[in-house]
Parts: C-alpha cells; sequence; structure tokens
C-alpha cells in the first residue's frame, strides 16, 4: 500500500513501513523503514534540527540549521555538504560535479514497469504497487526519477533509478547507484559473502562502528569474491530474533555496495553498479537506468529475512516454463570423461544413469571442433565434432531420447579461443586492446557483447544449437573474469562504457533465447558461482552453486546460499570419491544427503562404479522423487550451524518436513544429539521416522575381532568377502508428535557410538555423517 500525498511517502508491506518526506528545502528525508507502523501524524518521525554542528556546510542561507551531511536522505550526491557516499556523480558539459536534486512532482503506477535493457522484478497478478518521485537539479535541470515498487506479501520494496538528462548539453555520469538507505544508528552488523572459485558464498560479519565497509566486485561479473547480496543488521541480532535488513541486486556485473558511519552516529547503505572504471555519456534527452535493488526487513531475525528474499525469488524473480515445475534429476558426463568421449561411452554411461532413476542426461564439453583440452575451439559451434559423436547432436540426442531420458548440452556462448576458426574470421570481435598484451583467463578471451554485431552473430549460431531435436536443457557456462577492458567496437571516449554495455548485451542475448525457446531449461554458470545473481535468474530457474561437489565444503557453500537464494535456485551434484576438488572421502548417502538441498545431479562415472553405489543411487534417486517438491520449493531453515550443520525443509502446506544432519568431526564420548524442527503446523500431529540404512562391516575396522569366532585381517580376502555379504544394521527412528512438541522441543535421538558398543539402537555417525529424516502430517 502506498500513501502520498506530495510531501509524505508512506509505503506499507504486510509487516513494515518504508517512511520518507519532502523537507522544506526539498530534498528527499528518510523517516523509517522497519516494522509496520499506524502512524497517522509522521511528524513524529521527523529529525529536530535548531542549529547545525560546527565545521559543517549549511545548505544554505534561509536554511543555517541544515547540513546535508547530517540528514538521513533518500538520494544523495557531491557539492551541497554531503561528505558520504554519493547516489550519483557527474561530470557537466562545464567541468563542474555539483548535483541539487530537490523534490519535482510523483506518481503512483497500478503495476510493476518493466527496466529499460535490464531484467527486474514483475509480478503476474498486478498486484504491486509502484510510486515514481522525480526529483529536479536546480542547476543544470537534470531529472533523477526514484522509483519504488512494493510487493506486500513477501515484505519485499525494490528501488531503482533513472537518471534524465534534461538539459541541452552533454553529460557524463561516473556514478549511477541504485540507491542509498541511511540509518540512524551506528554499531550495524554488516555481513557479506565472499570466497573465489570452489569456494563460493563464506558468511563475514563485521560490526561497523566507524569509517567505512566496501563490498564489491570488479570481475566483470557479480563474481564468487563477493556475491551481490548482504544483510544489516542489529549487532545482536539471531536466527529467530532481532533487526535485520537485506538487500540484493538484480545485476550481473561489476556491483558496490558501501556501508559507513558518519560523525554523528549515522549509518549510509549506497548500492548499485560499481564506479570504478565507469563512465556513461548521456546526450541531451537521453537516459540512464540503474538496475533494481531488492530491500526487505525482518525483526524475526535472519530466518524471516530470508524467507522473505526466497518468497520473493520464487514469485517475483524466476519465471517462465520451469518457474514451478519440479526440476529432473540429471547426470552431468565433465567429472565421469571431461574432454575424452565417444558417442559410445556416452550412451553407455547414459544407460546406467537411466536404470538407477535419473532423467536427464548432459554432454559437457568437448563436442565441438578440435575441442579436445580447453586452449581451443570456444566459438566453433557450428562444427560439431563428427570423431567423437559420428551422428551429430542430432544423432546422440535421439539415442539419449529413446533411452527415455532427456538430452541436455553445454555451451560457453560468451566466449572465444585465439585457436578457433571463429577468431581467426572476426579478430575484431574479441575484446583485447590492439597491439598490446593481453592477460588470459582459462586460454579464452570474451566475446565483445557491446557489439550488437557479435550478439546477433551469436543469437543466430545459439539459435541453430538450441534448435537440435530433442534437447531440453542448456549448461550456460562462463570462464573468464573481465580483463584489459576495451571495446573495438566503441570510441576512445566510451571505453568506461565497456563493462555495463557488456551486461546489457549479455542480457538481449540470454533474453532472445529464453524467449524464443521457452521450453528448455538453461541452468547458468560461470565456473559455478561467478555469477550467481538475481539478474541471471531472470532467465536461468537454476544456477551451478559451485564447481565443488565436495558434501563438506558445500555445507558451507548452500547455507551460505540459504540466506538470500531459495534451494530451487542451486543445483548440487553428488560426485565420486576421492572428490575431484578436495580429495576428500565422504560416505555416498552424505553426498545424496548434502545435494538433495538443492536441485540433485549426479556427477559420478556410473560405468565405473560398484555394485553397491549404483544400488544407492537407485535408492536416493527414489527418495529424492518422492520427497521433490517439498525439497525444491518449501521453505528453507537453518537450524543448526557447526560442527553439526542441520538444515530442514517443510512444504509451503505443512504436511510434509525433510530434515538434514550432518556432521563435520566426531567428537569422542558424545553421545547424546537432538535435532531441531521448525515450520510445522502447532495444532498436527507428525509421523516422525528417519531411514532405515545398513553400513559397510569394514568402517567399524579391527572391532569385528571382538565378536568374530577367528580372526579377520584388516582389508584381507575372509574381511572383503565377510564385508560383502554381512552389513551393520542401522538405527530405527519411528514415533508420532506434535508439531508443537517438534518445533519447540525437538527430537532426542539414539545415541551414538562411544566406544563401548553397537547395537540397533546406536547411531552409527562418523567423520562426515548425514542423516536425513522425514516429519509427515497425520
Amino acid at each position: 500500500m502506498i500513501k502520498a500525498d506530495g510531501k509524505v511517502f508512506i509505503l506499507n508491506t504486510k509487516n513494515t513501513t518504508y517512511a520518507f518526506r519532502v523537507m522544506e528545502t526539498g530534498q528527499l528525508e528518510h523517516l523509517y523503514y522497519g516494522r509496520l507502523i499506524h502512524e497517522d501524524e509522521p511528524s513524529v518521525l521527523n529529525e529536530k534540527r535548531a542549529f547545525a554542528p560546527g565545521n559543517t556546510v549549511t545548505y544554505n542561507p534561509e536554511h543555517p540549521e541544515l547540513t546535508l551531511e547530517d540528514v538521513r536522505l533518500e538520494t544523495s550526491a557531491i557539492g551541497k555538504g554531503d561528505f558520504r557516499e554519493p547516489m550519483v556523480e557527474v561530470i557537466c558539459a562545464d567541468g563542474s560535479s555539483t548535483l541539487d536534486f530537490v523534490y519535482d512532482s510523483y506518481q503512483v503506477i497500478n503495476c510493476k514497469p518493466e527496466l529499460q535493457g535490464l531484467p527486474s522484478s514483475y509480478d503476474e497478478d498486478d498486484n504491486a504497487k509502484t510510486l515514481e518521485v522525480t526529483l529536479k537539479d536546480k542547476n543544470h535541470g537534470f531529472k533523477l526519477i526514484l522509483s519504488y515498487s512494493i510487493f506486500e506479501e513477501c515484505d519485499v520494496i525494490t528501488r531503482s533509478a533513472r537518471f534524465v538528462n534534461s538539459s541541452e548539453e552533454s553529460v557524463k555520469l561516473t556514478r549511477m547507484l541504485s540507491m542509498v538507505l541511511d540509518y540512524d544508528k551506528p554499531g550495524m552488523k554488516i555481513t557479506s559473502f565472499h570466497g573465489s572459485w570452489t569456494r563460493e558464498m563464506n558468511k563475514a560479519d563485521v560490526v561497523l562502528t566507524a569509517g567505512k565497509l566496501v563490498n564489491s566486485s570488479f570481475t566483470g561479473t557479480s563474481s564468487n569474491r563477493c556475491n551481490p547480496f548482504f544483510m544489516v543488521s542489529e549487532a545482536d541480532t539471531t536466527e529467530t530474533d532481532g533487526d535485520v535488513w537485506g538487500f540484493n541486486l538484480v545485476y550481473s556485473g561489476n556491483h558496490y555496495s558501501a556501508s559507513e558511519v558518519s560523525p554523528w552516529g549515522k549509518t549510509r547503505v549506497a548500492y548499485g553498479i560499481n564506479p570504478q572504471n565507469f563512465s556513461w555519456t548521456l546526450e541531451a534527452g537521453e537516459e540512464f537506468q540503474a538496475p533494481e535493488a531488492v530491500i526487505t526487513y525482518s525483526g524475526d531475525g535472519y530466518r524471516q529475512m530470508s524467507l522473505n528474499m526466497h518468497d520473493f525469488v520464487r514469485e517475483h524473480i524466476t519465471r517462465g516454463t520451469w518457474k514451478y515445475k519440479e526440476r529432473p534429476i540429471l547426470i552431468n558426463s565433465w567429472e565421469a570423461s571431461y574432454f575424452d568421449f565417444t558417442d559410445k561411452s556416452l550412451v553407455k554411461l547414459a544407460k546406467v544413469a537411466k536404470d538407477t532413476g535419473v532423467e536427464l542426461f548432459v554432454m559437457d564439453d568437448g563436442w565441438f571442433g578440435e575441442r579436445n583440452d580447453d586452449k581451443r575451439a570456444l566459438g566453433d559451434w557450428d562444427i560439431v565434432n563428427k570423431k567423437k559423436l559420428p551422428g551429430g547432436l542430432e544423432g546422440l540426442a535421439k539415442k539419449i531420447n529413446d533411452l527415455g531420458l532427456m538430452f541436455g548440452l553445454w555451451v560457453e556462448p560468451e566466449m572465444i579461443n585465439v585457436d578457433s576458426e571463429l577468431y581467426r574470421k572476426h579478430p575484431d570481435w574479441a575484446i583485447d586492446i590492439p597491439g598490446m598484451d593481453h592477460a588470459e583467463g582459462r586460454n579464452q578471451r570474451l566475446l565483445d557483447l557491446c557489439n550488437p554485431e557479435v550478439v546477433d552473430y551469436m543469437i543466430e549460431a545459439m539459435s541453430e544449437v538450441f534448435a537440435t531435436p530433442g534437447l531440453s536443457y542448456i549448461k550456460w557456462d562462463m570462464n573468464r573474469n573481465f580483463s584489459d577492458y576495451y571495446s573495438k567496437y566503441l570510441p576512445a571516449e566510451k571505453q568506461q562504457e565497456v563493462s555495463h554495455r557488456y551486461v546489457l548485451g549479455f542480457y538481449r542475448l540470454l533474453r532472445t533465447l529464453a524467449e524464443k525457446f521457452p521450453d528448455i531449461l538453461m541452468e547458468g554458470c560461470a565456473s559455478g558461482g561467478n555469477r550467481f545473481d538475481l539478474g541471471a535468474l531472470c532467465y536461468y530457474p537454476q544456477i551451478w552453486a559451485s564447481d565443488n561437489t565436495d558434501a563438506v565444503s558445500r555445507l558451507t557453500i548452500q547455507n551460505g546460499y540459504s540466506y538470500a537464494y531459495p534451494q530451487s535456485t542451486y543445483t548440487a551434484h553428488v560426485s565420486a570419491c576421492p572428490n575431484h576438488q578436495t580429495l576428500r572421502v565422504t560416505p555416498i548417502e552424505s553426498r545424496f544427503a548434502v545435494a538433495s538441498f538443492g536441485v540433485l545431479g549426479y556427477e559420478l562415472n556410473l560405468n565405473d562404479a560398484k555394485a553397491e553405489d549404483i544400488a544407492s543411487v537407485k535408492a536416493q534417486i527414489e527418495l529424492y522423487k518422492k520427497y521433490r517438491k517439498t525439497l525444491q520449493f518449501g521453505d528453507f531453515y537453518r537450524l543448526k550451524n557447526g560442527n553439526i550443520v542441520e538444515w530442514s525443509i517443510v512444504d509451503k502446506n505443512k504436511n510434509t518436513a525433510v530434515t538434514m544432519l550432518m556432521q563435520r568431526e566426531i567428537m569422542a564420548g558424545e553421545q547424546y544429539l537432538r535435532i531441531d524442527q521448525a515450520g510445522l503446523d502447532n495444532d498436527s500431529k507428525y509421523h516422525f521416522f528417519g531411514r532405515k540404512l545398513e553400513y559397510n562391516l569394514k568402517g567399524f575396522g579391527d572391532l569385528v575381532n571382538t565378536v568374530a569366532p577367528v580372526h579377520i585381517k584388516q582389508d584381507g580376502v575372509l574381511h572383503n568377502v565377510i564385508a560383502k555379504f554381512v552389513k551393520m544394521p542401522g538405527e530405527s527412528e519411528d514415533f508420532v508428535a506434535s508439531g508443537d512438541t517438534l518445533n519447540n522441543v525437538g527430537v532426542k535421538l539414539a545415541q551414538s557410538f562411544v566406544g563401548t558398543g553397537y547395537n540397533e539402537q546406536v547411531r552409527y555417525f562418523p567423520d562426515f555423517g548425514a542423516r536425513l529424516y522425514f516429519a509427515e502430517k497425520i
């Protein structure tokens, strides 16, 4: 709901209120963002001013009490006394940079408009409303249009801004962020998510009492170094209690967020496109659209903030055929064969996969041109490697489809190798600086998506690939960070526009293909999570979360993603051990338990797998299919995070819950463990139970000799024979309890093994051990 009268603006969602006003001098003063309030007299929220602090710049002689440096503002620029992070910076035709934006007008739009050239949130039911406030620069006449869209049920507000050059001369934007938000206190906790390749989404907390904290990317993507999502909270906020604000950006390029404490104890958050190496020239009448920022507030801790964000992403970011369609379980050929495969080896793998219950077979890199390693052929999408695939893509697709499987394919459309036919024809299409050495990444260069001709060509080339009969899935990869920013398509004075123009070209390419092939499931990938953001999720319903498939590493990675992104958006695979990224060995059931809390897939060479592993995969897939809708689209709860990690997912009707426990390291002598639950209906009864598993006798080592009638040599012939036929029974958990009890008390599980005995009442829970538990409403 929007209340607006040209003086005060109040934006209400189901549980939150956002308020600001027009000051006497025309600036917009931020008043409040937090729990829903019903204030008929908003002046109670105004800060009272009598005299400006010493050593400050006062706004004008008529208001000597006002310094913009000590006002919570809705937008800010430089030149009028506010020395904090600005939202907009320019170089005007006369060389000056001062801007003075004051209120001009407003309008309320009864829908959620699209943004020009950029993906953004949407509302299929047209329940969202949008407030647009137009500000006008007193010096040059530029306009700045601030947009606020209200998604009441998700408790989300989105913000964006549009700069209009309504003067008669050109102006150069050197900073154009999407929003600023000012708090009236210091000491806020800033939580951001950092990492690198195979180490995505590590949570980091900083309590900011003074100074400035910047989280940004300059890789050309949203980056695995620092995801665009971050949180601001009270220092003592917990998972279930306290004030927290979540921020995300619908943008796939260089992003920037700065949190800064002023000398007077106010905290400013500035957020948008990274201004580093950025400028954009606007001629008279032209305008620039900043990306959309997403903000949500929860007074009930991080959990509710995450649930708000998850609902918003599902309802208002992801779209199309696969928005709420259950995602297929796939097997990917990469870790099974890398570049070394043939038509026959792929079909053999697909046959075994089909027998386990896999639904989608994906051929990864290596199917085109002379692509036998990562040094050549990127760009040669029209040349299928007939040595590997004599029948071409169509022939392989038919063989896979005839097995009863969907067929999927890996592509990397944004890249080019110097050793490729495309580069030899069009060296001007690569991003590099003529006559200068180029810093390479993974032996490849970026195609210049600033150039419309390149985008048009790649739309045509990918359309031919996407039109392969029988093709149902595309894995869209991007394995290269930006370096040597330079477009041979652009003149010298526009080279600081390259990073943003590339993103616009990427969106045009992706949007065109998504609209042209709406039934193909596209999965994003950028060396794993190097472009995991809301902009990409407008076109990919799911993204490969990390190239790291190690179950222990994935605990941290997937836990990090869960703060902002629903589990339907990140994919997770069960892979071989020793793991290809860490060499760690983990039980196959633990690998499955972690992977099932994303969109499940497999990355195993089933052709070489043991019979017992194939049997495990078959049982896992059967179980996952039974609970797939809950696991992919239910509400996600973080319940423990430490040596013991516990996650739970509850379906929207509160009929079913699936809960995972995983232990990183066994702690000697700790025999008791309680499983927590959340989100169940307090007034209903539930059947709570665990999986009934059996364990390899060899996991108990030499202890077998305490019960064996003859001595058994460890890993000897007799030991292996016995282990093949004799399994150790796992513990049983099966009872009925109320949702109230499960939510508030939890379940005390069977004791774990502590070295004094083992039977069916004892939990075998070694290093990296995991369990899945289920609660079904009676």
